[in-house]
């Protein structure tokens, strides 16, 4: 196959997570989104805070940035940056040692000549670059010494081409002088080309015939010149942050040692005008950065450069995990990177979130207002409010209740149970009962030869439970104090849950939404739910009252409900002029305004429920004042079972307070309701 065939299979190593992992799951997300929305935060803010937090099996953004500055505090924690001074220190001391040991046990040796060259060596200057500088002309005697000094210029060399191109170290070792010629040849023609560039004067042709004659010296193979200046000038504003690391001391004996680099200074002048050039070039890297290590492991200055990118990458890691700018998305995190630095399951773990928030976007549960904010859509509203259901329905479980009374011939849920077809039934055919009665019937009339066929008679029809319309007035108190005492979320998630239920199981019954704080209002459930907590003071159970029984009216051939969700006495009413008047404690006009509404309900036929919230007793011996006046219930539930406090009492009909425990008769006449 030809090279250039367009064609050609190209195989890889797969980086894609498990390929049998079911797809990302959009239900714990949404859940923890709406909850966090129904406390006040924007559906974007909510979505940024779950996928830092992550779910029950999925890693999220806090885990993932943790782990990456974790990393970078141990590279820091471990390592130093004098590891080539202390091997250059090293291989001089044995080289001087070598020698003395030389000069010792040569007996031919002029005693003259000796004590001349132990006078030198013991008059080495202190500073390892001072003292290699001053034994460049030294004429050695033994051989292994003369291979350690040597082994100094040659360490030297490497280390530094290290620095700006990684692998260098070992790739030049043992290297020939025609190695070294090579890289002074390409240092050359690199700077040459850089030049050009800059002038604007360099061509593709010119790049091309570089690649071909030095590319062996570049295996991450750009493809043109600014992809080889961006990874040039990365790796060597890495190497100048580590010089800026060291001390003034370390850096001195650097550049001092430098000279002997390959044993010319020929290295250092071809380094540094390529440094310039790159500086010229990419003046936004980082070239003045430093860093503190504190560790015991000494690095080369090669090593000490690829730790000083990878704490670069680090830096980079932890800004694309913080997600903190304007616009900021999953698809921002370099995966590539993130599986260098962390290995490729957190990139799998970061693709899954990025999968999630995408999903999220893409699916149709957030929604993009005519403000240009996020919001629920109405499908992430249903999807909640199902899960919510679901949480009632686990709450409810296992308490017994009355059945509904079953009328035949009555629109409802199907029963289970079937009967004969009568004139005017409108109920779906119970087909199996209806085949097995003409398969008998004509068994019984003409035998098992005879042709089974239908009659009118054979028609069994399948029961349901008889239902009455109601209209539900649900009054959730919204003053500032359900906020500071953590009712908040509770109450939007019970008013979201009971919504839930009747659009989705009583579409008949009708139901209103009043939040009453100072004053009160009939609120959509997206209203309610993207309610925020506000200090405004008062509770207006009198102007609640108000708007319910005007629902009740609206409806009079429902049953009307009543439930009133609340946390304190009543505090202010409105006046005849349409004014709020506040006062508390609450003045005793307030409470008349509230009775006198109440007694209104009750007059109208409504079955009426308190849930009182805390355990205040004056708050406790007014409801129950109230509730008795209209032959009402009060129910104390516990925050979690709010909810399911809630949506019985709309199942449930009037009946002792205590049948079922302390929430009273949570099924019966509304019907027996399991969550899907």
């Amino acid at each position: 196959m030809s090279i250039s065939d367009p064609h050609r299979s190209r195989y890889g190593r797969y980086v894609g997570g498990d390929p049998l992992a079911p797809p990302v799951d959009l239900a714990e997300a949404l859940d923890a989104i709406g909850e966090d929305v129904m406390a006040g935060y924007s559906p974007e803010r909510a979505m940024r805070e779950f996928l830092r937090r992550g779910g029950t099996h999925q890693t999220g953004l806090d885990e993932l940035a943790a782990r990456v500055a974790a990393k970078r505090q141990q590279l820091l924690q471990e390592h130093r940056l004098d590891g080539t001074l202390q091997e250059v220190r090293e291989l001089l001391d044995r080289a001087v040692l070598n020698e003395r040991k030389q000069l010792a046990r040569d007996v031919t040796m002029d005693d003259g000549d000796r004590a001349l060259r132990e006078l030198e060596l013991d008059n080495l200057p202190p500073s390892t670059a001072a003292a290699v500088a001053e034994l460049s002309s030294y004429d050695w005697q033994s051989a292994e010494a003369r291979e350690d000094y040597e082994r100094i210029k040659d360490l030297l060399g490497r280390e530094m081409l290290d620095q700006r191109f990684a692998g260098m170290k070992e790739a030049l070792e043992n290297a020939t002088d025609e190695d070294r010629a090579a890289v002074n040849e390409m240092l050359s023609d690199l700077n040459d080309l850089l030049e050009s560039h800059t002038r604007g004067e360099d061509t593709d042709q010119q790049f091309a015939d570089f690649m071909e004659k030095h590319g062996d010296f570049f295996p991450e193979n750009p493809r043109n010149v600014d992809e080889l200046i961006d990874a040039l000038a990365a790796r060597a504003a890495a190497a100048q942050r580590m010089l800026n690391s060291m001390s003034a001391e370390q850096r001195a004996e650097l550049m001092a040692l430098s000279e002997q680099a390959f044993g010319s200074p020929q290295l250092t002048q071809s380094l540094a005008r390529l440094d310039a050039n790159l500086q010229a070039l990419r003046p936004g890297e980082d070239w003045s950065g430093s860093e503190r290590f504190s560790g015991e492991q000494g690095m080369g200055l090669g090593d000490g450069t690829g730790v000083m990118q990878d704490l670069a990458d680090m830096d980079a890691l932890a800004g694309q995990l913080a997600q903190a700018h304007p616009g900021a998305r999953m698809d921002d995190v370099d995966l590539d990177l993130l599986a260098r630095q962390l290995g490729d399951q957190a990139a799998v773990d970061a693709r899954t979130l990025a999968e999630l928030e995408r999903a999220l976007r893409d699916s149709g549960y957030l929604k993009r207002g005519t403000d240009g904010q996020l919001r629920l859509s109405p499908k992430a509203m249903r999807q909640l409010g199902k899960a919510l259901l679901r949480d009632v329905a686990s709450r409810m479980s296992g308490r017994q209740g009355q059945r509904d009374l079953r009328q035949a011939g009555a629109a409802g849920e199907r029963s289970g149970a079937t009967r004969e077809w009568a004139f005017g039934d409108t109920e779906p055919w119970d087909v199996t009962r209806t085949i097995t009665n003409a398969v008998r019937r004509s068994a019984a009339e003409g035998g098992p030869t005879r042709p089974v066929r239908i009659d009118v008679r054979d028609v069994e029809v399948q029961e349901t439970e008889a239902r009455t319309q109601a209209a539900v007035a649900l009054l959730v108190d919204t003053s500032f104090s359900m906020a500071m005492d953590g009712r908040w979320v509770p109450m939007k998630r019970t008013a979201l849950a009971l919504h839930t239920l009747i659009r989705s199981r009583f579409r008949g019954d009708h139901l209103q939404l009043i939040g009453f704080g100072r004053h009160a209002q009939v609120m959509d459930i997206d209203e309610l739910t993207g309610l925020d907590a506000m200090w405004d003071k008062g509770t207006n159970l009198h102007h609640a009252l108000l708007l319910a029984n005007r629902h009740f009216r609206k409806h009079p051939s429902a049953q009307p409900v009543l439930l009133i969700v609340t946390d304190g006495e009543p505090t202010s009413h409105l006046e005849g002029n349409g004014e709020v008047f506040f006062s508390y404690p609450p003045h005793p006009l307030t409470i008349a305004h509230s009775v006198r509404e109440l007694d209104a309900a009750g007059r109208l036929g409504a079955q009426t429920t308190f849930f009182r919230l805390g355990d205040d007793p004056g708050l406790a011996r007014f409801i129950e004042s109230m509730a008795r006046r209209v032959d009402g219930r009060v129910v104390a539930p516990e925050l979690d079972d709010l909810g399911a406090a809630v949506v019985g009492s709309y199942l449930g009909a009037r009946g002792p307070a205590s049948a079922y425990g302390h929430y009273g008769d949570w099924f019966g006449g509304r019907g027996f309701w399991v969550g899907d």
